[in-house]
């Protein structure tokens, strides 16, 4: 699960642009917040969400990965703090007090039994639950190549290795929040990168063919002339990608009807 702060930062405003804001609309307009963001990273999920709160708000960014909480920032707004967690091992009591709790990119890269506790843990704080940015195996390129379709299955199951949820995630933790009780909300959350991320774009499209390499060995074969050509289209702007993500929102048990934000509390 560890990621390199240079990835983090390279992927943020992708992020940004693709989280489905809408669901903001069904949380509490009331404060203060207590929010635990789970696998912080540097903080990118407070940069985005803190601004389109209202009111006191104080975080707790919980992340496993010492390096990456040292550089976590937040926005001057608000309070924080960081914890050296596995959020693969949370306890209801980790997240007492909480009235929201999020996560990004995280969900995918669970397996089945560590979902199972992060739900349990996550419904025993009885809060709503921001989930963004699971993966959920589909990806379109533009110019398409005939390597795409090989390329995403290999991938795919790349990212099931060793019991790894990954784009299976988001059908889980649907049956398993909705099991004990509470209200999911999904929406799509697709990052569009063109010729304004052409970074992103090569970095990814590298790390997405490599992962696929590292599970179908045939592949290899012809991944480096794929590689040239691709990576020349992102450099030139060439390049579109759509690779579809799902954000869930979950509404505690009898909190199913919430204000929006512009309501008084």
């Amino acid at each position: 699960m560890n990621v390199s702060e240079r990835w983090l930062a390279l992927r943020e405003p992708a992020d940004a642009a693709a989280r489905a804001a809408e669901l903001l609309e069904h949380l509490p307009a009331a404060g203060p917040h207590v929010i635990h963001d789970l696998g912080c990273g540097t903080g990118a999920m407070g940069r985005w969400l803190a601004p389109q709160l209202p009111g006191p708000q104080h975080w707790i960014l919980h992340d496993r990965d010492a390096d990456l909480l040292k550089t976590a920032h937040l926005p001057d707004s608000v309070t924080g703090e960081t914890k050296q967690s596995d959020v693969t091992r949370m306890h209801p009591s980790d997240l007492a007090g909480a009235t929201l709790i999020t996560a990004s990119a995280l969900l995918d890269m669970l397996t089945q039994e560590e979902l199972v506790g992060l739900v349990t843990a996550c419904v025993g704080a009885a809060c709503p639950v921001l989930l963004t940015l699971s993966v959920v195996g589909r990806v379109e390129l533009t110019p398409a190549d005939s390597l795409d379709a090989r390329v995403a299955g290999a991938f795919n199951a790349h990212q099931r290795r060793g019991r790894l949820l990954g784009p299976d995630a988001i059908a889980v933790a649907v049956e398993e929040f909705s099991r004990l009780g509470t209200e999911v909300l999904v929406r799509p959350s697709p990052w569009r990168l063109g010729a304004l991320h052409a970074e992103l774009a090569a970095e990814w499209f590298t790390g997405w063919l490599d992962a696929a390499c590292e599970q179908q060995a045939e592949l290899i074969a012809e991944a480096d002339t794929c590689r040239r050509r691709r990576l020349a289209q992102a450099r030139a702007g060439q390049l579109a990608i759509t690779v579809d993500h799902a954000d869930l929102l979950v509404l505690p048990a009898g909190r199913h009807s919430v204000r929006n934000r512009g309501e008084s509390a």
